[in-house]
């Protein structure tokens, strides 16, 4: 037969949600498979194929439709419409490019699909391929998700300290928002819920992150499925370096602005530079804005802090002219070779799941200011168990005030406590890499998963 002819590659299709955040870790794992001898198909949406900035990568891509193919999510009259038309038509699409693929010299042996999109594994199924869930989130948030799916965490919350196997003790205010403030946000608890819909039946369950980081719930969750910690999802060049020309993820929704990011950088002190961002999609409330454009003024340190367009309105008036010396206030540029410049003492952020990973990959200490989503949650281990940031204390309307972000960081620049949380941070920085690097422990789980496709 076919597959069983000496150097077989499986080709597996790796569908993503169409957001950055889960393209980002998607692609990179994609890699990560072709790497390992595998051929690998990225599939993504319609909309954001044609929108989105493509960089030169040697996986394929292909698109199905959401549904919405002139305008994405965005043309939707709500997130549950969304969900709905993309799970129809979705389901559809993908079945056509399977029918396609099917009778190409390289037909479909499995698809690794985004935890958001359960209905994936029905197709898989359908075609009797082999069907892998990947979660882009820690594994303590998956968790947290798992245990309101079986009904074990009741929300609303009731309870002053959560207790659930596999975690640390959190709190209320330590809970994903969609968990803790209920009923605010039910149509996006339903996607993270609904993650687990028919988890059992996936042959692979993959998380984006490393065994030594989450040891604990990955030891727990282990017991539940056959899972496999596959993280950091970063360039490789960033890490082992074993990928060649693994720079960037390579496809952006934002056009960056990398010369007068560099120049700046190039011309900072080593750990000078505060670098402030809040990732592709968190919008700030105005005050929240202002507190913290006079917090980083107040800090008299040198700073570069990512402000989309859609925000700029947002900011103190002449706060960009006023502050040209000491500041750099742009609207896109790439992460990670922001992080990973000497200039950078500390990274001011939402602490969205790949942001912390970044971070934690990178050395870089954090200050961190959540939004929403799985964030706090985030922000409770980047403190007090990973001990790389601080998170920044709010007042009774839940911001950040100007001193508190300017204690933060000069603590984290020049403290006592910033001394340990630099030497912690170095830590996490060489267990990432050796992570991913040849026999480190997400290898051995890539390993393992390509050679449940490979035919022996």
């Amino acid at each position: 037969m076919e597959k069983e002819r000496i150097g077989y590659r499986a080709h597996c299709l790796v569908l993503t949600y169409p957001t950055q955040g889960h393209i980002n870790p998607m692609l990179e794992f994609s890699k990560r498979l072709e790497h390992k001898g595998v051929k690998v198909t990225l599939v993504t949406t319609y909309f954001i194929s044609n929108t989105i900035h493509k960089e030169a990568t040697t996986i394929a891509l292909e698109t199905i439709s959401d549904g919405y193919d002139e305008g994405g999510r965005a043309k939707a009259e709500s997130i549950h419409a969304y969900l709905e038309r993309f799970r129809r038509v979705g389901s559809q699409t993908l079945a056509e490019l399977l029918e396609k693929l099917s009778s190409s010299s390289r037909p479909v042996d499995c698809i690794v699909y985004d935890a958001f999109l359960p209905w994936a594994l029905d197709v898989a199924k359908k075609f009797g391929l082999v069907g892998a869930v990947l979660f882009t989130q820690s594994c303590a948030v998956d968790n947290i998700y798992y245990q309101v799916h079986k009904g074990v965490l009741k929300v609303p919350l009731s309870e002053t300290e959560i207790l659930l196997l596999g975690s640390l003790p959190l709190e209320p205010q330590d809970m994903p928002s969609f968990v803790s403030d209920f009923g605010s946000y039910s149509a996006f608890l339903d996607i993270l819920v609904g993650q687990f819909s028919n988890v059992d039946k996936a042959d692979c369950v993959l998380v984006n992150t490393f065994y030594e980081l989450e040891q604990e719930v990955v030891d727990w969750m282990e017991k539940i499925w056959p899972l496999g910690t596959i993280g950091p999802t970063i360039p490789s060049m960033f890490l082992d370096k074993r990928i060649e020309d693994d720079k960037s993820y390579g496809f952006s929704i934002f056009k960056p602005n990398m010369d007068a990011c560099m120049k700046w950088l190039n011309d900072s002190p080593k750990g000078s530079v505060v670098y402030v961002s809040f990732g592709s999609s968190a919008a700030l409330e105005v005050e929240q804005m202002q507190e913290l454009a006079w917090g980083l003024r107040m800090s008299n340190r040198c700073f570069l802090w990512i402000v989309r367009a859609s925000e700029e309105v947002k900011l103190p008036k002449s706060f960009v002219e006023e502050t040209s010396e000491k500041g750099l206030v742009v609207r896109w540029c790439s992460q990670l070779e922001v992080l990973a410049h000497e200039a950078v003492g500390c990274f001011v952020t939402h602490c969205g799941w790949n942001s912390t990973l970044e971070a934690l990959s990178f050395g870089v200490p954090m200050v961190a200011v959540p939004q929403w989503s799985d964030q706090s949650t985030n922000a409770k281990y980047i403190m007090d168990v990973w001990k790389i940031g601080l998170k920044a204390p709010v007042d009774e309307k839940g911001l950040v005030r100007r001193d508190a972000l300017e204690h933060c960081v000069q603590e984290i620049m020049e403290g006592e406590r910033g001394k340990e949380i630099k030497k912690n941070a170095f830590k996490w920085r060489k267990l990432a890499k050796e992570a991913v690097d040849d026999g480190g422990s997400s290898d051995k789980n890539i390993e393992e998963f390509v050679a449940k496709l490979v035919p022996s």
